[in-house]
């Protein structure tokens, strides 16, 4: 039940003193607390065995000097009270991911991992890469800690089970074997080039090495391979070999494939000055299926227990967990994490902090990665705080900008046309801030690049303003860099005028006389150009700027296009979804004959209700 009453309302308290007179209206039932600002953002999120002891903490001195500064600014608190403390922790983890409080330790990075799906809703199943819900029917195994780590094992697997990878429509539409039939990566099932159950055969023994046991199918082929040998079966005994080769890369390419370790995610965390850098090891079926890193906002007093409690609560609120989690630093509350995860995958989750043998190994693998790739980390930081100050240099900035906009259109003769706006900051390009602006101006002439750019401003500024109107929620830049010259220029400043803003420092970006990269001319309102030197850090860095803007813009622009060199009328129909379209395609072959079809003729399609069989029918022969 959440606590709705608020007994500062009389008088507006912050402090201790505000928190001492929450104190008196809370009891000891297990539960999540929030302390907020005066303006009611959310400072900090925390779980308590006990709301009423817990809060009690922090109504007295002697905290760290981040837990002080979080109590001062303290002007109200909520309380949500929970059946269990196992409830309690899980909610407080998801409440910190939505609300990402300042105060907290906050995971940034927390995106799916893909898997390798062996698909089951065919004959001759397909093994392919799947990211997200677990919706299609199939073996899934993973996850891996990248793209690339899944393609590498699917190469190689292609290698030694010869299993296809195309779609089933293309799958059913061959007569004829494809380029990997040649290359000896696909055993050419389309065209009857092996029998179903020799397929399938293949398919087993693929699921029994991605089940760990690959030493148990290395023998097998071996043994084929002896047999094919002496048969003077010398092409097949081939064969044989490379997909004996094949399995042994993909090992090799493992590094770790720990004995006593069958599944487990390896986590290390190293903190220095105030940063931390979490190395996670994915070990499934006794190989390891890659690694990833992250960095979790934490402050110079955050402990390693806090740090990698929160991480764990955080990255596995929407992840299952394997059975063992093997950690670099004991945390706080290992039986209540074991409990609540244990809950979460319907089976035990055990947490082990290794003293020595094989588990303490990989943790100090994972730590020695996590040490290397903070390192790494902080010294592009310290190269880029460099870089932002010779920016705030050349531009007569007040000070380093903490978040840099660039700005460039797209299109091709005025048709498709996209703006893009890119992000950098301190910590490199912000890829999560990048933003996309179809243009929809009917009132511009194709190819009016000042007039897209000002639709662009105008949305971005409006935008602004209604979700940031007070600018501090670090939404808004500091410096706006746009392709192009004095024109450009002009044409933002009166945007910016409108909107009340051109306090707001901005610079075009326009390719010298010769449009020569290093010539870049740099125009600022009501001032005369200027250039860098050809050799300046600075110069190089605007530069990447521009060109990522270019390339996020082009990117966009070619999505839009290819999209709509799909697209067909039936996309404008209510109803007709992916499946419908595809399903009315194939049974008329083209979207005018859908148009010419008569109402029997849609009603006889699969997966077409009378109903919609009808809306169809009339968005053709609308009768107005």
């Amino acid at each position: 039940m959440t606590k709705d009453s608020d007994p500062t309302s009389d008088t507006q308290l912050t402090g201790y003193a505000c928190i001492q007179r929450y104190v008196k209206t809370l009891d000891s039932s297990p539960g999540v607390y929030r302390m907020l600002d005066a303006d009611s953002r959310v400072l900090y999120v925390g779980k308590a065995r006990n709301l009423k002891a817990r809060v009690s903490n922090y109504a007295r001195p002697g905290h760290s000097g981040r837990i002080e500064r979080m109590i001062a600014a303290t002007a109200s608190m909520m309380f949500l009270t929970t059946r269990t403390e196992t409830e309690a922790l899980l909610l407080e983890q998801n409440l910190i991911k939505q609300l990402k409080p300042k105060y907290n330790v906050l995971l940034r990075d927390d995106k799916s991992f893909p898997n390798i799906l062996v698909a089951k809703d065919h004959a001759f199943p397909q093994i392919k890469k799947h990211r997200g819900a677990k919706k299609e029917k199939g073996a899934y195994f993973g996850p891996f800690a990248s793209a690339g780590a899944v393609n590498r094992t699917l190469n190689q697997l292609q290698k030694a089970f010869l299993l296809r990878n195309c779609s089933d429509s293309m799958f059913d539409s061959r007569t004829r074997p494809c380029l990997l039939y040649q290359i000896k990566r696909c055993s050419g099932p389309c065209v009857g080039l092996i029998s179903e159950t020799d397929y399938l055969e293949s398919v087993k023994d693929a699921e029994r090495f991605l089940s760990g046991r690959s030493t148990k199918v290395q023998e097998e082929l071996a043994e084929q391979m002896m047999a094919a040998s002496e048969a003077m079966e010398f092409e097949r005994a081939a064969g044989l070999r490379d997909r004996i080769r094949a399995l042994t890369q993909v090992q090799t390419s493992q590094g770790i494939n720990p004995r006593g370790v069958a599944e487990a995610d390896v986590i290390g965390l190293y903190m220095d000055s105030g940063q931390a850098c979490v190395q996670v090891f994915f070990i499934r079926a006794n190989q390891n299926w890659g690694n990833k890193d992250f960095y979790p906002r934490v402050g110079a007093d955050v402990s390693p227990a806090e740090a990698m409690e929160a991480f764990l609560g955080q990255f596995y609120d929407n992840k299952e967990p394997p059975r063992q989690l093997i950690l670099s630093d004991a945390i706080e509350n290992a039986d209540l994490m074991q409990e609540a995860l244990s809950e979460k995958a319907g089976r035990k989750v055990e947490i082990l902090v290794p003293q020595r043998g094989e588990k303490q190994e990989l943790i100090a693998g994972a730590l020695r990665n996590a040490r290397e790739s903070l390192a790494r980390r902080m010294s592009e930081s310290a190269t880029q705080a460099k870089l932002l100050r010779g920016v705030a240099e050349a531009f007569d900035l007040d000070g380093p900008p903490s978040r840099i906009e660039v700005y460039d259109n797209s299109h091709i003769q005025g048709t498709n046309a996209v703006g893009g706006m890119i992000v950098a900051g301190p910590e490199g390009f912000m890829k999560n801030a990048y933003r996309k602006f179809n243009i929809r101006g009917d009132d511009l002439t194709p190819g009016d690049d000042f007039g897209m750019m000002k639709e662009v401003l105008t949305r971005r500024f409006t935008r602004l303003q209604k979700e940031d109107p007070d600018r501090d929620k670090g939404h808004w830049p500091d410096l706006l860099l746009i392709d192009g010259g004095a024109g450009q220029v002009s044409a933002v400043h009166e945007i910016m005028v409108e909107y009340g803003v051109e306090d707001i420092p901005m610079v075009g970006v326009a390719k010298g006389v010769d449009r020569d990269h290093g010539k870049e001319e740099f125009h600022r309102t009501g001032q005369r150009p200027f250039a860098l030197k050809r050799n300046d850090p600075v110069l190089y860095f605007i530069q990447r700027l521009r060109d990522e803007a270019h390339r996020f813009a082009i990117g966009t622009h070619r999505a839009k296009r290819a999209k709509a060199v799909g697209a067909t009328p039936l996309d404008e129909i209510p109803g007709v979804g992916a499946a419908r379209k595809r399903a009315l395609l194939a049974h008329f072959g083209s979207a005018k004959a859908v148009s010419r079809a008569n109402l029997a003729d849609l009603k006889a399609v699969e997966g077409i209700s009378a109903g919609l069989a009808q809306k169809v029918y009339d968005f053709f022969h609308d009768k107005g």
